[in-house]
């Protein structure tokens, strides 16, 4: 597990920032076709298909490529909806989470314990 500093994240942020807008991008072009998979399913049953499918597909290959990308570097997608992100860090010798999401300033400004989770916030 990489274990980043506060400035080693913050640098990485914008970066991450752009990744977590084009995967909200396409999991509202994937959310879009969910009132049709249903029929869609049944009707694969017979040969038939989704409308628009190949942009379907597309949507979830890319948005799968770009969480991929995130956790290659060590950053960990908790939320996609959100733009909700933890970089595991040191902190008193024990590892932590600095946690960022979409809509907040382009900095790091919380922590929290690996088990407490978002709710168990604290600033730094």
């Amino acid at each position: 597990m990489k274990l980043f500093t506060i400035d080693e994240a913050n640098a990485l942020l914008p970066m991450v920032k752009g990744l977590l807008l084009l995967i909200r991008k396409h999991y509202s072009v994937i959310e879009s076709f969910k009132p049709s998979l249903p029929a869609a399913a049944k009707a694969s049953l017979s040969g038939g298909g989704l409308p628009g499918g190949s942009s379907y597909v597309k949507a979830l290959l890319d948005a799968g490529r770009l969480v991929s990308e995130i956790s290659d570097l060590g950053v960990q997608l908790k939320d996609h909806s959100t733009g909700l992100v933890d970089f595991p860090s040191m902190r008193d010798g024990r590892i932590v989470f600095l946690c960022w999401k979409l809509g907040e300033p382009d900095r790091i400004e919380w922590w929290h314990e690996i088990e407490a989770g978002f709710v168990g916030r604290q600033p730094i």
